[in-house]
């Protein structure tokens, strides 16, 4: 059995990477990093790979990889890794499919070895304080609006418009983690509306209703064309009082007075629950909010809007 500090290597070295995975794992005395595998991009001072397969032979000192390339992708790295026995960090989502992660779910049980299919949104300071105000409340409204600047937080990355890349989704599916976090009861998806640029094969845009068992309504509207100021908000209202999630969970306000905000550190928790799993010889693999974005492939009415370019 290993124990800390683990050394781990970063598998897809691009912008996320090096603006929240190098720092983050830095910042964690349970990570050492010892290599990264990219075809393109890597660490100062850290051996590089650009094939996967050669850094698991020639380094079995390596227990663990974070997995940040394109959910394309994931699926072949991370079977890979968990078949050599390593554990394995998912970023968001977790895959292109819930098929192809269901199946990395029962290999990583086969194999023993921890596996993570991460949320970063969750790790946000104010999440776990909203889901504690909420806990005991009845939720009589929900709506969430998260509108950015696709050309601002993933520029030039084409990936992201083809199949499996999510489009709007993308930044979405993080406002998605925070509602199946923080809703004190179960939700399913009734209806969608997804704008597809006429030339691009995921939306720019997304409006979704869902239906609660209990009666609330509960809305979400995404959009990637927001110039100026980016919104990422959550706001609730119960019998008892009003809460409002904003900077993406950063800051929480009940009844229009802030009680918390921070600066981010939602990456600096992810590897302190990887850490975590890794110790306990367990797994984390929870797919609803990927759900609800397949559900909305599946119900989705489908808007042709003009042209994207970046």
């Amino acid at each position: 059995m290993t124990t800390a500090p683990y050394n781990i290597a970063l598998v897809g070295v691009g912008k996320i990477a090096h603006d929240q995975h190098v720092p983050s794992i830095a910042g964690n005395p349970d990570f050492e990093l010892a290599a990264t595998v990219s075809r393109h991009g890597s660490v100062e001072g850290i051996e590089a790979y650009t094939d996967l397969s050669e850094m698991l032979a020639k380094r079995p000192d390596i227990e663990a990889v974070a997995l940040c390339m394109p959910p394309q992708a994931r699926y072949r790295y991370a079977a890979e890794a968990l078949a050599a026995r390593r554990h394995v960090l998912l970023e968001k989502p977790p895959g292109a499919t819930l098929s192809e992660v269901h199946d990395l779910e029962r290999l990583a049980a086969r194999t023993g070895c921890s596996l993570f299919a991460t949320w970063h949104s969750r790790f946000a300071v104010s999440v776990p304080a909203a889901k504690a105000w909420l806990a005991s409340r009845k939720v009589t409204r929900l709506a969430i609006t998260w509108k950015e600047d696709v050309r601002r937080w993933h520029p030039g990355q084409e990936w992201i418009w083809e199949p499996g890349g999510l489009g709007v989704f993308d930044p979405g599916i993080n406002a998605l983690s925070i509602l199946t976090e923080i809703h004190p009861g179960p939700l399913h998806l009734a209806s969608a509306d997804l704008s597809f640029p006429e030339n691009r094969g995921t939306p720019i845009a997304a409006s979704l209703r869902f239906a609660d068992p209990e009666g609330a309504e509960v809305t979400a509207a995404f959009d990637w064309r927001q110039e100026g100021p980016q919104t990422w908000d959550i706001e609730v209202e119960t019998g008892t009082g009003r809460l409002k999630l904003s900077r993406g969970g950063a800051e929480l306000a009940i009844d229009g007075r802030t009680v918390e905000q921070a600066a981010d550190r939602e990456y600096a928790g992810i590897y302190r629950r990887f850490a975590e799993l890794i110790r306990t010889g367990r797994s984390d693999v929870d797919l609803s909010p990927m759900i609800h974005v397949a559900d909305a492939f599946t119900l989705g009415r489908r808007i042709v809007v003009e042209p994207f370019e970046f």
